[in-house]
């Protein structure tokens, strides 16, 4: 407003409704879902040299599930009333359903992580069956979320889900092979050799198809971009901030190169494809790159100011 020889400018500040607490639960959430579909994979396998790592994603799975409702609570302005969700449900909103899948899919994986450590092998297949739809939820539930926000160019696409089920997925297998490959350098002292290879031989198999997994997300991502950059002008913006914005760095340098590229490279090639070291670096980089992929889909996606 200008009066006179005086100009008077009205800075109204951009507030982010959702901060990084959001993005911790999307990747602890992400990373419980892809321990509980790989433990209830060598489960239902039944095979011997995949009996380590059902158990360890067996404990795995509740227990990051366990620490991704921590940061839902930190969120809130009054932390003390999150059992109010419960109380004052809204069935057209998936926070609604959010909350009842984050109460049954860890009593389901506790259930399911007993049968497995008592030998119940019949009853932690019923169990682990049972359970994958609950874990895909809890993890593709956040993806909807996101998707529903119309006025969020970024966040408003039917992939969305998907993407979000597919790099927990990743971070999952990822998180796996990190664990079972200190299991196997200190924890495994009394395997003989050909058990020891064994063991090594399945981690290498885990990082080959965390590899071609990372193949499918970029394929997701990629297709999404270029719905960005080819639509109205918002979402054209949204794109263009991934690519050459102030999230191009996190977006291209952290999750797609260093996070996806680099791992494909390290898991399948030819002189370090075999190499257990090499899929462990993958592995972190991986993770890495996914924690990356969350901090710029929740807070890039809310950066362009609402017109």
């Amino acid at each position: 407003m200008e009066h006179g020889d005086v100009n008077v400018v009205y800075s109204v500040e951009h507030q982010l409704p959702l901060i990084m607490y959001i993005g911790q639960y999307f990747f602890f959430t992400g990373l419980s879902a892809g321990s509980f579909v790989i433990s209830v994979i060598a489960t239902l396998l039944g095979r011997k040299e995949f009996k380590p790592i059902g158990k360890i994603t067996a404990i795995l799975a509740p227990a990051l599930l366990i620490i991704a409702p921590l940061n839902l609570i930190l969120d809130l302005e009054q932390p003390l009333r999150f059992w109010h969700l419960f109380l004052y449900y809204n069935w057209t909103s998936p926070i609604t359903y959010g909350s009842f899948l984050l109460t049954a899919y860890p009593i389901m994986g506790i259930i399911y992580a007993v049968m497995v450590f008592t030998n119940r092998q019949k009853a932690a297949k019923v169990f682990g069956i049972l359970g994958i739809p609950l874990a895909i939820s809890v993890h593709g539930y956040t993806g909807f979320i996101l998707a529903l926000a119309k006025a969020r160019s970024l966040w408003n696409t039917a992939a969305m889900p998907t993407i979000f089920i597919v790099s927990a997925m990743i971070s999952g297998i990822g998180l796996v092979v990190i664990i079972s490959a200190i299991r196997y350098r200190w924890f495994d002292k009394k395997a003989d050799a050909e058990q020891k290879e064994q063991d090594k031989k399945v981690i290498l198999q885990l990082a080959q198809i965390m590899a071609y997994v990372i193949m499918m997300d970029l394929f997701l991502v990629l297709s999404d971009i270029l719905v960005l950059l080819t639509a109205h002008s918002d979402a054209y913006e949204a794109g263009w901030l991934l690519l050459s914005g102030n999230f191009a760095f996190l977006f291209v340098g952290v999750e797609i190169i260093l996070g996806s590229f680099l791992p494909i490279l390290l898991v399948l090639g030819p002189k370090s494809r075999k190499s257990l070291t090499a899929a462990v670096i993958a592995s972190i980089l991986v993770n890495i790159g996914v924690y990356a992929m969350r901090f710029v889909m929740v807070i890039g996606g809310q950066t362009p100011p609402l017109s």
